[in-house]
């Protein structure tokens, strides 16, 4: 019999669970109906009530929600590391991003910059902090795109107008949207590493489901899945 559950997770794992989803079928006779957005809009979506059996989010919150009884002690598995990239449209030319002085000339040289919320999504706050370090934060308010999390953003990129565009959110939210390519990740002064983590809700109503899931997610068979989409041991 199939068993559905509901996950919430940052936008950095959708295309990951993507590619397991058939595995996930065959193997444990899981589907997975998932939700993805910025790690903050899911946790606020969690604490509103949402049915939830699964969560994935930074190790930071689903910390957290353990200590606030939201998550099961002990369920939490961590899927991996995730860094975050500078990208830019398919077959156009990669600029230099690998010094924060270079970085600075690529960004000012853009048409338009695409990156998530920069309240709610890990990748989003952390780059108008990096912009703000550079100086240029004001400078670049006219060219800044900002979208409900980075899937949404490199989508828009891919599509934009403009042919100078440049994005800045997760690896994997990048290495998994047609249209994109990954320039480079950010320079090691502004080198954002962080670790998301999976759980099983405290109210599921599939438990087992969800930890079935979860398994599979970070067990060993599906390492050089995790990896070909951006997540490091």
């Amino acid at each position: 019999m199939v068993q559905r559950i509901r996950l919430l997770s940052g936008g950095a794992a959708q295309g990951l669970v993507g590619q397991l989803q058939q595995r996930l079928l065959h193997e444990a006779g899981v589907v997975v109906e998932g939700t993805f957005n910025a790690v903050g809009a899911m946790r606020d979506k969690l604490l509103a009530g949402e049915p939830c059996d699964a969560l994935i989010l930074t190790q930071q919150l689903i910390a957290q929600l353990i200590a606030d009884g939201h998550v099961v002690a002990g369920s939490d598995v961590a899927v991996g590391v995730v860094r975050t990239g500078v990208a830019v449209k398919a077959g156009a030319r990669v600029p230099d991003v690998s010094t924060p002085d270079a970085l600075r000339a690529a960004l000012l040289a853009a048409d338009a910059i695409y990156f998530p919320d920069p309240v709610k999504a890990t990748a989003g706050i952390h780059f108008m902090k990096v912009l703000s370090t550079l100086g240029i934060a004001d400078e670049l308010g006219p060219r800044l795109r900002a979208f409900p999390n980075g899937a949404t953003a490199m989508r828009e990129m891919a599509g934009a107008a403009e042919a100078g565009v440049i994005g800045c959110t997760q690896v994997t939210e990048i290495l998994y949207t047609p249209g994109v390519q990954l320039a480079d990740v950010l320079p090691k002064e502004f080198e954002l590493a962080t670790v998301y983590t999976a759980g099983v809700c405290s109210k599921a109503q599939q438990p087992q489901a969800a930890a079935a899931f979860i398994a599979m997610l970070a067990g060993v068979e599906a390492k050089a899945v995790r990896e070909a989409g951006g997540f490091e041991a």
